[in-house]
Order: C-alpha cells, then sequence, then structure tokens
C-alpha cells in the first residue's frame, strides 16, 4: 500500500553533503533534490545569527508566494501571498519574535517581499514557532535557492523549479527532517 493510500504525509530527509557542509540533498519520496542549507552548517543547539540551519523534525506549516513572480502554487497547504508590507521579526526581545509582522515595524525585522527573487516561494516550518524561545532562531524557511545553491542564513533553499515540486508533494502533517 503506497503512502498516499494510507494517509501518511510524505517526509521530508534533508541531509548535508559531507563535502560541503553548506550544501545537502532533500528526499521526498521518489525525489531526490539539491539544496543550500545554512552558512553556518547544520546545529542541534541553533542561536538567533549564527546562520546554521537546525537539526530536527519541524512539520511545514504554510506557504508564502508573490504574486508579481508567478502563479499560486500548487499545494495541499494554506497559501497566502505576499504583499509590499510583509515582514517577519526576528528581534529577540520583541513580542512579535519569529512572528509575520507588517512593515514598517518597530524592531528588527525581514522583508518578506524581496527584489532577489529567494522569498518569490516560501514554506514556513515549524521551528521555534510553539514555544518560541528567544534567541533560537527565526524565519527558518523552505525557500528558493541562489545561483549556484550558495549558503543562507539558516533556511533550506531550493530551485524554484524543486520547490514547486516539493510543496506539490507535502501536506499539513509532512515533516522536514534534517540531520547529517
Amino acid at each position: 500500500m503506497s503512502t498516499r493510500a494510507r494517509g501518511k504525509p510524505p517526509q521530508l530527509i534533508v541531509r548535508r553533503l559531507s563535502a560541503n557542509r553548506q550544501q545537502g540533498l532533500l528526499d521526498c519520496g521518489p525525489l531526490r533534490l539539491r539544496c543550500a542549507l545554512g552558512r553556518g552548517g547544520t546545529r542541534v543547539v541553533k542561536r538567533e545569527g549564527d546562520g546554521a540551519t537546525p537539526w530536527g523534525r519541524f512539520g511545514v506549516q504554510t506557504a508564502y508566494f508573490n504574486p508579481t513572480a508567478g502563479r499560486r502554487p500548487v499545494t495541499a497547504l494554506t497559501v497566502q501571498a505576499i504583499g509590499v508590507d510583509d515582514g517577519w521579526c526576528d528581534a529577540a526581545g520583541d513580542r512579535n519574535y519569529n512572528r509575520p509582522v507588517s512593515h514598517p515595524y518597530p524592531a528588527s525585522a525581514e522583508r518578506l517581499w524581496r527584489e532577489d527573487g529567494l522569498y518569490d516561494i516560501i514554506v514556513v516550518l515549524d521551528y521555534n514557532i510553539r514555544p518560541r524561545l528567544r534567541q533560537r532562531g527565526s524565519a527558518i524557511f523552505m525557500h528558493v535557492a541562489r545561483r549556484g545553491y550558495q549558503p543562507t542564513e539558516g533556511c533550506i533553499a531550493l530551485s524554484r523549479r524543486d520547490l514547486i515540486k516539493v510543496l506539490r508533494a507535502v501536506r499539513q502533517g509532512s515533516k522536514v527532517i534534517t540531520c547529517t
């Protein structure tokens, strides 16, 4: 019986490459996809600003997309269009730390509307969401990779085409499992 027939959500297994700790492979069922990882490699204990991709098991939550950069992705996840004022708070002392916010925002907050295309598609991972622990890292997403799969600030990045494939496969209950 197939995984879908039993209703078990697909798992995404991310392993770093031994030759390059800032790149890895993401397995999702039959798909094996190249990905970029954090400039700090992977870490069991993540800290805000360390540039590391956290180790662990994280639920796939919601997706965002830039409506000027392409169509709404096909997925079973909830999908929201990114607006020009959308942001994500990365100020560890702020009450909205690691949550979506609107710009202008009084504390440090990353802009989700970007000109470089990295956030044309975002998948929010359930990392440090509930409970939110100060200084444990924020804005851990799957998003579009830079050319050459250059390192991220801690996210998992795939080519746009591969990210669209992953979105078609995942649904609520899917987990991203990062390991060595």
